[in-house]
């Protein structure tokens, strides 16, 4: 029997929370688990894009320190599994979307059945999902993420939760980041003399505010992409299981 909607949804943001905020993994096995048992999601392939994103940035705002490589990939070091659980709650968030969404499911199998016909569903893994170079289809898949789009413009529940992760989990790794990598020796030449000191990984506050700020804007924009990705492989996979 399935849990009552209110008490599941309670159920969903507590485990997504202890996930997220306290890096919880049984929570989102907890979480995968339930989504297969109570919705029959289980196709969930997420793919992880922020992180060599967000060194390209900081690399750029740090182009005039000598050590930016290094302070670059600490960083993304630092913050690559808090990353990582940030997209693959909005993977879900996503997929979730797409898959309860009967509007889209049915518009794009409409399309699907013009297309490929009865046949063709009942003999396909995929569908649409990487191969939108039917104008039709890529049409519908715009319009999509136009809806998303508007939505996440009228609520901000893209936004407002990466406002509270990266203020939470991600901000004080940054200003403290001497703190949280290992120390390296740098050993420094001249033609007279040599010294052996640690590298000094200590950021300006303006450097610190720069690079927060640019690690915020990096996430917001993948996180919607993702979000939309996942929606649209959800809507495909939805469509196809109507056919097992």
């Amino acid at each position: 029997m399935s849990t009552a909607p209110k008490k599941l949804w309670d159920i969903y943001e507590g485990l997504k929370n202890q996930f997220l905020f306290h890096n919880d993994i049984n929570s989102i096995y907890i979480l995968l688990a339930l989504y297969d048992l109570e919705e029959n999601i289980s196709n969930i392939r997420p793919k992880y894009t922020c992180t060599k994103s967000i060194k390209r940035r900081i690399k750029y705002i740090l182009k005039n320190r000598t050590n930016r490589e290094l302070i670059a990939r600490n960083i993304s070091v630092l913050i690559h599994e808090d990353i990582n659980r940030l997209e693959l709650c909005f993977y879900l968030e996503g997929y979730k979307y797409g898959y309860n969404n009967k509007k889209w499911v049915d518009r794009l199998e409409k399309k699907a059945i013009e297309l490929h016909g009865l046949e063709g569903l009942y003999n396909n893994n995929y569908l649409f999902h990487y191969d939108f170079s039917n104008l039709e289809i890529a049409e519908i898949r715009r319009a999509l993420r136009r809806e998303i789009d508007s939505k996440e413009k009228k609520d901000r529940q893209i936004e407002g939760l990466v406002y509270t992760f990266c203020n939470k989990i991600i901000k004080k790794k940054i200003k403290n980041l001497d703190r949280y990598v290992d120390k390296q020796l740098k050993i420094d030449f001249n033609p007279y003399n040599y010294s052996i000191k640690e590298e000094d990984y200590k950021l300006k506050e303006e450097e610190q505010d720069k690079i927060y700020h640019s690690v915020v804007s990096v996430i917001i924009k993948n996180v919607k992409d993702i979000y939309k990705d996942a929606s649209w492989y959800a809507i495909n996979d939805r469509v196809l299981k109507r056919y097992i």
